[in-house]
């Protein structure tokens, strides 16, 4: 389906306020977005996680009764449940959302581990959810969607919510080009880290991250015992590593985090400052975006990183910008007692013929767990 025809329908309807966290099967869809309305301002806002874009959405319409869209991967779906279900169901406040979320484990489709219960449950959760939807693929027609937005106009006007439900290739589009002003590689800068944790736990997020350490060690022959791969959980990893910290405390755990990732779910810094375990060192790889679904901004590059985590209690904090910067603050890292925090500015991109993990999620666990069990 052609996207400028979508969204010029959606328009047409009264809906003109976008917001929402990027999904992979939704690029065509966001890209247009941002060409039509900027990446974040009166008419478009990339949100830090989709509950969030769920309440903001709510305020839109609080203040201009205008129906709002939410966008959004199906993992997102939990995120979003709370505010849907306690504030805009019509049982409560009755206030109308239109989601547009990107089916990733659709039954009979391949995909990643992380995405097959997922995709399983998702018309499910969004029946169970009062939820109305219509499903997108490829041969969507323009009067299947037409027919859609005036059958969602009726529950509207109950108060209720609806969605069209995204499958793989449903849209075409021009890709949109986005980029950063940093120059460290993402990839050499894990590989920097890597070099400094030795023998180390290393708990990666999900996306890019973890593609990249998996491939790392595995062009240095190197075993993945050490590391947990957070395939899925965005916004979590630190979290697990903090589990980690706390029941192995005479090892080091460091979290290889995302600037996404941290945004989605922040109140972790204050978790870890206030719980402050002295063996964890949390690295954030901020290249300002969601790169993994796209590259659409975060907010992360007007922020203070350091500065936030020291304010939540982290004992020591860093900025790195290059690979000597960033050997200078591991080195100055590792003098000190954690947790640690350490931003590392990195560019937007990865090489071409990066892969994915080659192990199974479970084989992954196991291995891990095993290395954990090697020493107190």
């Amino acid at each position: 389906m052609d996207i400028g025809f979508f969204l010029s329908a959606f328009e047409k309807k009264g809906i003109s306020f976008f917001t929402g966290v990027p999904d992979s099967l939704l690029s065509a869809f966001c890209d247009e977005i941002v060409r039509r309305h900027g990446s974040g301002g009166a008419c478009h806002v990339v949100a830090h996680n989709e509950g969030g874009a769920v309440a903001l959405a709510g305020g839109h319409y609080l203040a201009t009764g205008r129906i709002p869209c939410v966008y959004m991967q199906n993992s997102g779906i939990g995120n979003a449940l709370n505010p849907a279900a306690s504030f805009a169901h019509p049982q409560v406040y009755g206030v109308p959302v239109l989601f547009v979320v990107g089916w990733r484990g659709e039954p009979g489709t391949k995909d990643e581990p992380q995405h097959r219960f997922q995709g399983e449950a998702t018309l499910q959760l969004l029946a169970d959810m009062d939820i109305d939807c219509c499903i997108l693929d490829k041969d969507t027609s323009v009067q299947q969607v037409e027919n859609a937005l005036e059958r969602f106009g009726l529950l509207f006007e109950q108060g209720k919510s609806a969605a069209f439900v995204v499958c793989k290739d449903a849209f075409s589009g021009n890709a949109h080009y986005y980029g950063n002003a940093y120059k460290l590689n993402r990839e050499q800068a894990i590989g920097t880290v890597l070099g400094a944790s030795a023998n180390d736990i290393v708990v990666s997020t999900t996306g890019k991250i973890s593609r990249e350490l998996f491939e790392i060690r595995e062009q240095r022959s190197e075993g993945h015992e050490k590391d947990f791969l957070t395939v899925g959980s965005m916004g979590h990893c630190s979290m697990i590593a903090l589990g980690i910290a706390m029941n192995k405390p005479k090892r080091r755990v460091w979290c290889l985090d995302g600037d996404g990732s941290v945004l989605m779910h922040m109140g972790c810094l204050g978790v870890v400052g206030k719980l402050s375990p002295n063996n964890l060192i949390h690295v954030v790889l901020n290249n300002a975006a969601h790169e993994t679904v796209g590259g659409m901004p975060t907010v992360a590059d007007s922020l203070d990183f350091p500065a936030i985590a020291l304010a939540c209690g982290y004992r020591h904090a860093y900025l790195a910008v290059d690979n000597r910067s960033l050997r200078e603050s591991l080195e100055e890292a590792m003098r000190h007692n954690g947790p640690i925090f350490v931003e590392v500015r990195v560019a937007l991109g990865s090489r071409p013929d990066l892969g994915r993990p080659t192990t199974e999620t479970q084989e992954n666990k196991r291995a891990f767990m095993e290395f954990l069990n090697e020493q107190p």
